[in-house]
């Protein structure tokens, strides 16, 4: 059967995932320049950035997601949260396309309520349980019921890119800067943005974040973890050491950011899934 996962740009990716899914890519618009959200260096991105003014994003067309739908007898799409993004709306609307021109291709369109090393695992579930012959129904639902119980956490190294998208005052952004603060965030569940807790010092974050994992009801033994990092691949590994030293997780993936996390995360940024 021809199955496929279809995801938007915002899901990062390790050598291990990286064929499991079609991305359809969002746009990063730096000072009125266009880029496609397709295999960027991150190096790359992050230096185009630190010399700009003006930095936004916007989702792909229902077009894009169409013509990636269309191509497939299954699709199981992931998307951005519908909070934070167009992109899980265009997916839908493609879909309504679809069943407008009476099209045999099956399309479920998964809210994430999350972004990056979330949308991760959720395509790593979608696959396990295609891997296992489960039919489309039992997909859906088994992966709904995954994404309820997904926790997502992460820590900015610096608030430089939300400043620039609009997404945090310059009053606020100076304030944090200067007093060192470090704010541990989350999404509540509708999807949206939350801090969960502000520390002093990132050392002390990364502490406080490995213990906020403990906090959560998660077993272990059968929850695979993921670390999306935006060129930081040594904190990223140093975390997941730390965090199996306390919670003997089934695995820990460690993904690499691309362009949409790498905006919004900003260079140094990690975050956690499970």
């Amino acid at each position: 059967m021809d199955r496929k996962i279809i995801v938007d740009s915002c899901t990062d990716v390790n050598d291990k995932i990286k064929d499991y899914f079609e991305t359809v890519p969002l746009k990063i618009i730096i000072d009125n320049e266009e880029i496609i959200d397709n295999d960027l260096d991150t190096n790359f991105l992050l230096n185009k950035i630190k010399g700009s003014l003006t930095l936004k994003t916007a989702c792909p067309s229902p077009g894009e997601y169409y013509d990636a739908f269309i191509k497939n007898k299954e699709n199981f799409v992931v998307t951005l949260s519908s909070k934070l993004s167009g992109s899980y709306n265009s997916a839908i609307t493609a879909c309504e396309m679809i069943r407008d021109n009476s099209i045999d291709s099956f399309v479920h369109v998964f809210d994430s309520r999350s972004a990056s090393s979330a949308q991760s695992m959720i395509s790593v579930k979608i696959k396990e349980l295609m891997d296992l012959n489960h039919t489309r129904e039992e997909i859906v639902s088994i992966t709904s019921n995954y994404v309820k119980k997904l926790k997502t956490l992460f820590i900015l190294e610096s608030y430089d890119h939300l400043l620039k998208a609009g997404r945090l005052s310059k009053v606020k952004a100076s304030l944090a800067t200067f007093l060192q603060i470090c704010p541990i965030m989350s999404a509540n569940d509708e999807g949206e943005i939350i801090a969960l807790d502000k520390v002093r010092g990132k050392k002390k974050a990364f502490n406080r974040l490995v213990e906020m994992i403990g906090e959560e009801d998660v077993d272990y033994e059968n929850t695979i973890l993921g670390i999306t990092h935006v060129n930081a691949l040594e904190k990223a590994q140093s975390l997941k050491e730390d965090i199996l030293k306390k919670y003997p997780f089934k695995e820990i993936l460690i993904f690499e950011a691309r362009g949409i996390s790498t905006v919004y995360a900003d260079d140094g940024g990690i975050v956690v899934a499970f």
